[in-house]
């Protein structure tokens, strides 16, 4: 990539002369920014990644209705006219208010007919298909001891509120409160006031909606006691259990899979062999489907089937329901329009049918190449750096630089599109739609057993603003949304890009080695593949960085720490990667010189990318939840903890002792 004529990619008049960024590097590239902005009524964030997201939207509303949607009752032929379609079912309020929640009635009815455990199972179990309950997560995918076949992964579920500590902790007290209220107002809204006619409430001046509510909680709390932390479910090797049918049933002795399964339209053979993640909450929740139990599993399921629909009901139920996920818990405190809502709903339907016209449309090849070529230097300065780890031994570094060789880099968009032919459409049916489409992507999944592992498939779509590492594939993916400013322009400097974009390639690959991706061979295989000195080393490093980032509080957060164990994985992305980015745009100068544009130095504008790729605003709400449950440190953290720990970044801007971000040099963390 050559370095001649190009834009700096660093606007000067941007960067805040009153923070040094010896100081807060940060604020001094995102101070004036986050001075002027306001971040919108509809988000409880704002920054780098929303703008483009917020792009991506509008390009994808125009190709959406592009084409005209066929009136309702035609049924939709192309993949055009599917899209038109199910954009034109969401967008169609007047219909929406006019059946509230019509749609979910004869579920709802459904369910407070439910007489025992065994048919609880049954419903439970047909609705899975249909996307409106489960009692757990699952999702298949590739074995982490046999990378070769497709497995079932069983994980804990059950659960309204984003994560267990929210049922327990002081923190989350007032949000315990103003759910139980949101359950309780939203059944009335639904007209799912009882799960049984019979049942009457047993609180003096509880109305029936808060009786349902109280049963409801009640059942998740119970289920949440059982259920693993943030840290714990993590951990690929604890979560790595494998059990056959017989041990499932075993392990859950009150759930009679064999039933579940027929309701699901799966057959017994597709969990001859599971991965059942979290196996005391999975016998946890299997323990409370008992018939003392059952009022409360049916205020459970109208809830859940309240919950999971309410998006596609009535403006009034949708906006209720935005009211508790949205403004309660993130703090934002109007609804997205409701053109985005239906984008996102075309997007989580036919995303790749979606993403193959908007590739079409605004992806520019020349970028693939660009990004081929980073990737390249990225791989070599791995390369490297791991032959020269002091702390890694001869037998461990071999095994290393064997996984880094097989790295499948996957750029833009798939070779291959996702055929939606087997989806039926119809433009005047919302809810409908969202059914058939449950049960499309279930039956494409469930498909997916005994098959040959599809090394082919993405699991992003290309207008999607993000980038992700698959440890079972060993690959790195990048679609195309993302190589757009502020992350990658073909026009920049090599350094601003290798800050930006290139610092996020080396995340990913970075992923590869961190402390649950290096638990992953080349070839995607959970195994033990380092020395035991070897790891004990690792796992000395990863420690100090661990401690570095839980004596850290954010903006917002009212005292409250990071938890350096839950985001200890991305950390040592964000530094292995920003640090081997600098090493790949050294490689990449092929010794020469590099050229100061703008005034600034090639170190300095590489240093200035990587914050500007970081810029966000977020609502305290929202700071205190992603802090919870997010395996992400804050953004200012991202940026200015871990340049902290480069020499390169010390050396660029002439730290000192004394300056905000100056790390003694003996207290630095360099893993990769």
């Amino acid at each position: 990539m050559s370095n001649a004529a190009h834009a700096s990619g660093i606007d000067l008049a941007e960067l805040d002369p009153e923070t040094r960024p010896q100081d807060d590097l940060y604020r001094h590239v995102n101070g004036r920014w986050m001075d002027r902005t306001e971040i919108p009524s509809d988000k409880a964030r704002y920054g780098s990644f929303a703008v483009l997201a917020e792009n991506a939207e509008a390009a994808v509303r125009d190709i959406i209705t592009g084409t005209p949607a066929p009136a309702a009752g035609e049924g939709a032929q192309t993949q055009a006219d599917k899209v038109a379609a199910l954009y034109a079912s969401f967008m169609d309020t007047e219909l929406a208010d006019t059946l509230g929640a019509a749609p979910i009635a004869g579920v709802l009815n459904r369910v407070s007919k439910i007489a025992s455990i065994p048919e609880l199972i049954t419903v439970v179990g047909d609705l899975e298909r249909q996307g409106l309950g489960g009692f757990y997560g699952m999702y298949i995918d590739n074995d982490p001891g046999d990378p070769a076949r497709y497995i079932v992964f069983v994980m804990q579920g059950g659960l309204g509120l984003p994560d267990e500590s929210y049922y327990r902790e002081d923190q989350f007290a007032e949000i315990r409160e103003q759910y139980q209220a949101h359950i309780a107002r939203m059944l009335e809204l639904a007209g799912a006031t009882e799960p049984d006619t019979t049942d009457a409430c047993e609180t003096p001046g509880e109305t029936p909606s808060e009786h349902v509510a109280g049963l409801a909680y009640g059942l998740e709390q119970r289920i949440a006691a059982t259920h693993w932390d943030k840290v714990a479910s993590r951990d690929i090797q604890k979560m790595y259990n494998l059990r056959s049918f017989a041990e499932l049933a075993e392990l859950t002795p009150q759930l009679d899979w064999t039933a579940y399964l027929a309701a699901m339209g799966a057959p017994e053979s597709a969990l001859a062999e599971v991965v059942a993640a979290q196996p005391d909450a999975i016998s946890g929740l299997a323990a409370l489907l008992v018939e003392d139990e059952l009022e409360a599993w049916k205020a459970w399921l109208t809830w859940a089937v309240v919950r999971g629909s309410a998006s596609l009901l009535s403006q009034e139920l949708s906006l209720a329901n935005f009211e508790f996920y949205g403004t309660a818990l993130t703090g934002a405190p109007e609804q997205r329009d409701r053109w985005r809502r239906g984008v996102s709903f075309v997007e989580g339907s036919m995303g790749e049918a979606v993403g193959q016209l908007y590739v079409e449309r605004h992806f520019d090849e020349n970028a693939k190449g660009a990004m081929d070529e980073l990737v390249g230097h990225l791989i070599e300065a791995y390369r490297d750096s791991i032959t020269g780890l002091a702390w890694m031994s001869p037998e461990t570094r071999e095994r290393a630089l064997e996984k880094l060789n097989k790295f499948t880099p996957k750029i833009g968009y798939p070779v291959k599109w996702r055929d939606y032919s087997a989806l039926a459409v119809d433009s005047g049916d919302l809810f409908g739609n969202s059914r058939r489409v449950s049960e499309y992507e279930f039956a494409r999944e469930l498909a997916k057993i005994g098959k040959p592992i599809d090394r082919d498939e993405w699991f992003m779509t290309p207008q999607t603003v993000n980038a992700y590492y698959n440890p079972g594939f060993n690959e790195i993916v990048f679609p195309a949304a993302i190589l757009q400013p502020p992350f990658f322009d073909v026009t920049w400097d090599a350094a601003t890009n290798f800050g930006a974009i290139g610092a996020v390639i080396g995340h990913e690959i970075g992923h590869g080695f961190d402390d649950q991706g290096s638990r992953y061979d080349g070839d995607g295989k959970l195994v033990d593949w380092w020395t035991e000195a070897d790891r004990t080393a690792f796992e000395k490093l990863t420690g100090a960085l661990i401690e570095q980032y839980n004596a850290l509080s954010p903006e917002g957060a009212d005292g409250q720490l990071v938890n350096g164990e839950l985001t200890i994985g991305e950390n040592i992305g964000d530094l292995s990667g920003l640090e081997i980015a600098w090493k790949a745009y050294l490689r990449s100068l092929g010794g020469a010189e590099s050229p100061v544009i703008d005034g600034l130095t090639g170190a300095e504008r590489f240093f200035l990318a990587w914050s500007q790729a970081w810029q966000q605003k977020s609502r305290p709400e929202e700071t205190k939840r992603l802090l919870a449950i997010d395996p992400h440190s804050p953004n200012e953290f991202r940026c200015n903890q871990i340049v902290k720990n480069l020499a390169a970044f010390h050396e660029a801007f002439a730290t000192k002792p004394g300056d905000a971000l100056w790390l003694d040099e003996a207290e630095r963390v360099s893993i990769w």
